[in-house]
C-alpha cells in the first residue's frame, strides 16, 4: 500500500506530547528520544531575561532560585499559559532531541492536544510549534494517541475506553474505527493531586510543602484506596507554620489516601460520564476489553482497583503510561492504518 505523501520521511519527522508536567518526543525511525520534565528556568539581566536551563536542570531549581532567576511551567491544565516562553521551552527540546541537529525547514511535527481544548488554545499549540521552527503542524487527540500507543484496536469496529490522566487534565475516550465515539475531559491530573497533598499536610500537621515534597509523597506513597491500618510512612520536611522553623514529620500512608479522595473522586465520576453516554454496541466491547489507563496519574497505587470497583469493570494500567501518548502519536504518522486521525488548524 502506498503511504500518503504527508507521512513520506522527508515530510513527518517529529511527534510531541507538550505536557504540563513533562514533555516528550518521538522522533521518526528512533522512537521516544526526550523525557523531560516542562520546566523551563530563565534569567533575568539587565531587564533582559534569556533561558539560562530546560527540562531535568530547571526542575532541580523549582522552589529554590535566587532572585533573577525564575523556574517556569509554561504549561497549566494541559494549555499553553505562556505562549513565548512555551516557543523557547520547545526550541531548547527539540535541539536535544536533535542531538543539537538543525531543525530543517521541510521538517513538520504532529503536536498532541487535549481532547477538550479550545480552538484558541490549539492555535496557541500550533503557534508555539510553527515559530519553534515547523514547516508544518498537525494535531492528534491525546486520547487517541495514548490508545494507539497502548495497542488497543482502535482501527476496528470494537468499542476500546482509554483513561489518560496527564499533569493538568483527565481524558476519557471511547474509540472505534479510528474515530473518537465519546470523549470528555475533567480538568483533575497530577497537578491537582500534589495541591491536595500539600493542602492536607498544611491543615493537618501546620507544615507547609513545595511542589517537589508534594509529587514526591504521591509517588511515594499515594493511593487512591485507603490501605490496611496506616501503610506505610515516609518523612516529610517543610515550614512549620506555627513558629516559622524548618520541620520534619512523619505521614502515614493511609492518610494520604484521604486527602486524595476528592481529585480520585472526580476522575471516577468522568469514568462514570463517559460509561453513561457510550452506546450500547459499544458497552458492550467495553465489557470485554476494559478500561485502559495510560498518563502518568496512572501510576498512582491501587487507581485501577478504585476505577474497577467504581464501574465494575476490568480495568488495567498500560505497559508504559508516561510515554503512550507520544508513541502513538509517533505511530500515527509512520504507519498509514492510522490515516485520518491526524487534523490540521
Amino acid at each position: 500500500m502506498k503511504i500518503p505523501s504527508f507521512f513520506s520521511s522527508s515530510a513527518c519527522d517529529m511527534a510531541i506530547d507538550l505536557g504540563t508536567v513533562n514533555t516528550v518526543i518521538y522522533v521518526r525511525n528512533r522512537g521516544i528520544v526526550l523525557n523531560e520534565p516542562s520546566v523551563i528556568a530563565l534569567e533575568t539581566r539587565q531587564g533582559i531575561r534569556r533561558v539560562k536551563v530546560v527540562g531535568n536542570e530547571a526542575k532541580l531549581m523549582m522552589g529554590k532560585t535566587p532572585a533573577g532567576i525564575e523556574a517556569i511551567r509554561p504549561l497549566r491544565d494541559g494549555v499553553i499559559a505562556d505562549l513565548d516562553i512555551a516557543e523557547q521551552m520547545i526550541k531548547h527540546f527539540i535541539g536535544k532531541a536533535l542531538e543539537g541537529g538543525r531543525f530543517g525547514r521541510r521538517h513538520a511535527i504532529v503536536v498532541c492536544v487535549p481532547s477538550g481544548s479550545t480552538m484558541v488554545e490549539r492555535r496557541a499549540l500550533r503557534d508555539a510549534a510553527s515559530n519553534a521552527g515547523a514547516s508544518r503542524v498537525q494535531l492528534i487527540e491525546e486520547p487517541m494517541a495514548a490508545a494507539i500507543g497502548a495497542d488497543l484496536p482502535v482501527t476496528e469496529p470494537r468499542g476500546a475506553m482509554v483513561v489518560d490522566i496527564g499533569g493538568g487534565t483527565t481524558e476519557v475516550a471511547v474509540l472505534s474505527l479510528n474515530g473518537i465515539a465519546y470523549s470528555g475531559s475533567a480538568r483533575v491530573g497530577g497537578d491537582r493531586l500534589d495541591e491536595a497533598i500539600a493542602s492536607y499536610v498544611r491543615r493537618a500537621h501546620n507544615l507547609m510543602i513545595g511542589e517537589v515534597t508534594s509529587e514526591r509523597i504521591k509517588c511515594q506513597i499515594g493511593a487512591a484506596t485507603l490501605p490496611d491500618g496506616e501503610g506505610r510512612r515516609i518523612t516529610v520536611k517543610g515550614r512549620d507554620l506555627v513558629n516559622g522553623r524548618p520541620a520534619e514529620i512523619s505521614i502515614a500512608e493511609v492518610e494520604i489516601a484521604q486527602a486524595l479522595s476528592e481529585p480520585v473522586g472526580q476522575i471516577k465520576a468522568a469514568v462514570r460520564a463517559a460509561l453513561e453516554q457510550t452506546a450500547p454496541e459499544l458497552s458492550a466491547d467495553i465489557i470485554d476489553e476494559g478500561i485502559t489507563l495510560t498518563g502518568g496519574g496512572a501510576l498512582l497505587g491501587r487507581l485501577d482497583e478504585a476505577l474497577a470497583d467504581a464501574t465494575g469493570l476490568p480495568v488495567k494500567v498500560a505497559d508504559a503510561p508516561l510515554t503512550c501518548v507520544a508513541m502513538g502519536a509517533g505511530r500515527a504518522l509512520e504507519q498509514d492504518a492510522y490515516e485520518g486521525v491526524l487534523a490540521s488548524l
